[in-house]
């Protein structure tokens, strides 16, 4: 990765549910689609297509562990030198890859959110602005109720056992203490317009740093 040809790494993490993907939304209608893609870390579970469905269902997907880290940390080198990689697409509702996958690249602005992003180092090592999502632990377990009983086809019940046996213990041994590393905390996500502006602006003076012909000022000609 060169100086000349890279871009710039958003890393925005914080507990599950916490409202990371509506802090990414608001960057990505900021910036407009030409400029931003957004990567998901949980797009790169590991494949456990080779497991039956029971057994899949009874893993631990709040571990460092769950996640392909390589490939991620692959994916990313390629895409902040402005070329595209082949994101892995992940069937929640089974827990495993799909065959197909989603082709992304040739932005100046990745942004990558996910629970466990800021306690990987060679992730942040990768990162220009760290993002820490932070939102009350009820609000968190009632969105995440929602969304995957919903959205995901489970049962209360198995939400509830997922969050009291992995969730909630793994967001207090890794998550939590990730925070340490954020340059930004964000109280209520997306909601914070303050913070969210702040963090255009920040985006907005790196871009300038890098490709002054191309990237103005906010507020100037465009």
């Amino acid at each position: 990765m060169t100086a000349a040809s890279s871009g710039i790494l958003i890393g925005i993490s914080g507990g599950s549910a916490s409202g990371k993907t509506l802090v990414a939304r608001r960057i990505h209608e900021a910036l407009g689609s030409r400029r931003v893609v957004v990567v998901k870390q949980d797009s790169y579970y590991r494949d456990l297509s080779g497991m039956s469905e029971e057994d899949r269902a009874r893993q631990n997907f709040d571990h460092p562990d769950a996640f392909d880290l390589g490939l991620l940390h692959e994916h990313l080198r390629v895409l902040l030198d402005g070329g595209f990689v082949d994101e892995p697409i992940y069937d929640f509702t089974h827990h495993q890859r799909l065959p197909e996958t989603r082709s992304i690249g040739g932005a100046s602005v990745i942004v990558l959110e996910g629970i466990l992003i800021l306690g990987d180092p060679d992730l942040r090592g990768l990162m220009d602005i760290k993002v820490y999502v932070e939102t009350e632990p009820d609000v968190r377990l009632l969105r995440r109720l929602r969304r995957d009983v919903e959205e995901r086809g489970r049962t209360v019940s198995s939400v509830l056992d997922q969050y009291e046996h992995f969730v909630r213990p793994m967001h207090l041994q890794f998550v939590e203490p990730s925070k340490r590393y954020a340059d930004v905390i964000v109280p209520e996500g997306g909601h914070n317009r303050v913070a969210i502006d702040l963090i255009q602006t920040k985006i907005a003076a790196i871009l300038m740093q890098k490709w002054p012909d191309e990237h103005p000022t906010p507020g100037g000609p465009r």
